[in-house]
């Protein structure tokens, strides 16, 4: 399956016992940061930390997701790597402040903008053996990295992560948070409402080893979206564990407007069905329900628009109304049941960011071209 060489320079790691994993342990005296003074494991330096972190258009946010990194309550080194794409507004210049005035971070440029390219240099410049992603709009509770350590070592994983928290501050982002707490607006997905731990197709960010991440060549970087699903996806393919815990939440702030609410969420459904191509039988039909809930609104809506024009023995057609009206009276529903919880300014925007969320998801998916393929040919796949 191609994916990526950016990860041929990273430094060669020990591989672990069976297919690469180990306990926290043995990932400390196996790194390149390890102390090699005689003892006990007991009594080795906690493990390193490379915190690696995409960024573009994050001037909003991104101080205060480091200061979430570094204030961990964690007794080992962390670095934070921080891989800035083109932007429109201040974010390498706040990247660079913050670089110049704590050692314990690094600025690397990502010329093309692109998530996994921006990971797989961030990696490539990283120190340690355990690297953990976190993303310009994550705030990590201040015990994520010990937590996270410990869990690596319990379940002997490859990739350890929790639930993504969403949290707004205006009324909109609030509603979108809601949405996407919700099985009403993201369906049973555990790193969306929780759950209990154990095994994982995927989960929310990632604590990795490295080993595992150099098992399988990085992030494939001709995925714009969903490159941590098909990375994680190779890496249980080589016999690896991903592993949820639920205590591992962090908080995510949602996007602020419908607009960028509809582009994030068209691009979610858009390579869904590109990971539904590479990888055949990884669909659910919890991927499935946008865009056949499109398509039956679209069917029904069209039915009943040629049954009011056409009138006469066809206004039968006109019943199709029925699904359109379906769809609006579950929205209405499901907003009703958060009456009690939330404020009514963000009540009053719950139906639209739902409603944002299941078409942009299943139009994107409808229409994903197969030239976004990897491999594939065209101005998107290419």
């Amino acid at each position: 399956m191609p994916h990526s060489d950016a990860m041929a320079a990273l430094p060669a790691q020990k591989s672990h016992a069976g297919a690469g994993r180990g306990t926290v342990t043995s990932v400390m005296s196996n790194s390149p940061d390890a102390s090699d003074a005689p003892g006990s494991p007991a009594a080795a330096p906690p493990v390193s930390i490379s915190v690696v972190m995409p960024v573009r258009n994050e001037e909003r946010h991104l101080q205060e997701s480091v200061r979430h990194v570094l204030g961990q309550d964690y007794p080992g080194q962390i670095e934070v790597v921080l891989a800035v794409g083109p932007s429109r507004d201040r974010t390498l210049e706040i990247a660079e402040r913050m670089a110049a005035a704590d050692s314990r971070i690094t600025v690397i440029p990502n010329p093309s903008g692109q998530i996994p390219s921006a990971l797989n240099a961030a990696i490539k410049a990283s120190r340690h053996s355990i690297v953990a992603r976190v993303d310009g709009h994550a705030l990590l509770p201040p015990g994520y990295l010990r937590t996270a350590l410990q869990v690596l070592e319990e379940t002997s994983a490859d990739d350890v992560g929790g639930i993504m928290a969403a949290a707004g501050v205006t009324p909109f982002e609030q509603a979108v948070a809601w949405a996407m707490t919700s099985p009403a607006g993201v369906g049973a997905s555990r790193f969306h409402t929780g759950g209990r731990p154990g095994p994982a197709d995927t989960v929310y960010l990632g604590v990795y080893r490295r080993a595992a991440i150099e098992r399988v060549g990085g992030y494939d970087e001709t995925y714009q979206v969903a490159e941590d699903w098909e990375m994680n996806h190779r890496i249980r393919l080589a016999g690896g564990l991903i592993w949820f815990h639920p205590e591992l939440r962090v908080t995510y702030r949602p996007r602020a407007s419908v607009r960028a609410l509809g582009r994030q969420y068209f691009g979610y459904g858009r390579w869904r069905r590109v990971v539904a191509r590479q990888h055949p039988g990884t669909i659910n039909p919890r991927y499935l329900t946008p865009p056949l809930a499109v398509l039956a609104i679209a069917a029904g809506t069209a039915a009943g628009l040629a049954g009011l024009a056409a009138g006469g023995s066809l206004r039968w057609l006109a019943v199709g109304f029925v699904i359109p009206a379906g769809y609006l009276a579950g929205i209405l529903a499901v907003t009703a049941t958060a009456a009690r919880s939330v404020p009514p300014a963000v009540l009053l925007r719950l139906p639209a960011a739902l409603a944002t969320m299941h078409f942009c998801w299943g139009t994107g998916f409808l229409t994903s071209p197969r030239t976004l393929m990897p491999g594939a040919r065209g101005p998107d796949g290419s």
